[in-house]
Order: C-alpha cells, then structure tokens, then sequence
C-alpha cells in the first residue's frame, strides 16, 4: 500500500513538474505573446526611438512598477534586427523602472531573455537617454512603451507632447503599445487640436484594467483617447489580456497591450518600407 501510494505521488508530482514547464506555452495558447507575421528588412542609416515611462511605484500601494519588460524589448530587437540603430529614453533619463513580473516565469518573452543576456540593450536602459535632450526628427520611427508606470508621466509630460507633435507633422512614424498610447495625449495637430482626435487607435481596454484590478492607476489608455475624440477601436474576449490588435492611421500605429508589441512594431517597419 505504502509502495502504490509513493508511486502515486511521484506520478503526480512529475505532471506537475511538467505543466509548469509547459506553462510558457499554455500561455501562449491563451494568446499571450502571441506569434505574429514578420518580414525581413535592411534599413541601414535609419533610426528609431524607443520611449519609457520613469515613474517605478504603483500608487500608495509600494509595489515596484514600470515598463512591461516586453513591450519595450520586442519592439527593440525587432528594429535592431532590421538594421535600424535604436536608442530608448524615458521622461526623466537614467534608469529605467522594469516591471518586476515581466521578467519572471513564465512571463518573460523570448525577447526578454535576450535582453537579459545584451550587456549593450541592458546599458541603454541604465543610462537611458532624458527625452528634454533628444531631437525627435533625427528619427524616422518613435515607439512609446507601456506598463503600467506609463499611466503615471507619459500622458502628462509637456514635453513629450510637444515632441510628439513636431515628429508628426514632419511625417515621422509614431508607434505605441498598451499604456505607451499615453505618449500621444498632450501632442496636438498645427490647428492646436488633440492630435488623437479622430484618429483610429487602440491602448488597453477599460475591461483589462477591470479584470487585472489595477484601476488605482491615475490614467486608463481607453477613457483618456475617447475623451479626446480618438475612434477607439480594441479586441475583447474572455480576457482582454489574452487578445490583441494593431491599429494602423495614416503615420501612426498603436497596439492594444503586451501582446501586441511585436505586431505593432513590424506594422511601422512596413511603413518605414513603404515610404
């Protein structure tokens, strides 16, 4: 009896063993950095500029916050690999806040893990470049992270939006993920209107922020751009955090959350392509 039930236990401990090694991929069966359709390109001599949060608390809460790891390295390597030369900044300069989870099992991308192991990418984000000493029309692609640190100082930061709105009406390509639609809220059209009105976009839904229970946040991507008169357009399941879309307005291309990163970031080097 003794010997059945050892034998039992060690059965159940090696499916255990084996579903949390298969986790990465039941994740990802649910939609979780999902595959998606790439292209190869050689834009040697172009560049882009990836844009995070610096804000690293949530809320009164004092759990370390951040960039989603992610949402950053994805699009990163996805310029990097296509030749372009790609520099991150954030709000304040220095150091970027990543958000702890993104990092860890089974959460992290395979793009993470490459991070992780790139003292050159890990060093961009140690010393990253203050967006008040950066041209932004020295780039030809501008990409604005999210997480949920984003919903601290990207939607309100002067200069951002006054950067943002140069880089459009000089036709620079504009990208955003998740939270990173933020960046967008303070920019405006040469007549002084919001530069988001009227445009198709995505950001995080309302619903996602609900399911996550992270409503603390003082800025929700959805609310903020249909306050603005911004065509607000978005994928919804069971869980919002398992869906995913791209949405593509003339330069600029928003993605709906982590899932959307990679996607997003291909939809601007087709642009780039194109032009």
């Amino acid at each position: 009896m003794k010997k059945k039930t050892l034998i039992t236990i060690g059965i159940l401990v090696s499916i255990l063993a084996i579903l949390v090694l298969l986790l990465p991929q039941i994740l990802k069966g649910f939609g979780y950095h999902p595959n998606y359709e790439k292209a190869n390109y050689n834009f040697e001599g172009k560049k882009a500029l990836i844009i995070t949060t610096s804000h690293d608390v949530l809320g009164e809460t004092g759990k370390a916050t951040g960039v989603y790891p992610s949402e950053m390295t994805i699009p990163y390597y996805e310029f990097l690999d296509a030749g372009l030369e790609v520099d991150i900044a954030s709000i304040k300069g220095g150091k970027i806040p990543l958000e702890p989870q993104g990092l860890q099992f089974p959460m992290k991308s395979h793009q993470d893990e490459r991070y992780l192991k790139d003292e050159i990418a890990q060093q961009k984000t140690k010393e990253s470049l203050k967006i008040d000493d950066v041209d932004f029309l020295d780039y030809d692609i501008i990409f604005m992270s999210g997480g949920w640190g984003a919903s601290y100082d990207l939607g309100t930061s002067a200069v951002l939006g006054e950067k943002i709105s140069q880089a459009y009406e000089e036709g620079i390509l504009l990208g955003s993920v998740c939270h990173g639609v933020l960046g967008f809220l303070m920019a405006e059209d040469t007549t002084g209107q919001p530069l988001v009105a009227g445009k198709k976009m995505t950001g995080v839904t309302d619903k996602q922020v609900k399911e996550l229970n992270i409503s603390i946040t003082p800025m929700h991507p959805e609310t903020e751009l249909r306050k603005q008169g911004a065509i607000f357009q978005s994928s919804t399941g069971f869980r919002d955090f398992f869906e995913t879309l791209t949405v593509v307005d003339g330069t600029i291309a928003t993605g709906q959350n982590q899932n959307s990163s990679g996607e997003t970031a291909q939809k601007l080097l087709k642009m780039l392509s194109n032009e």
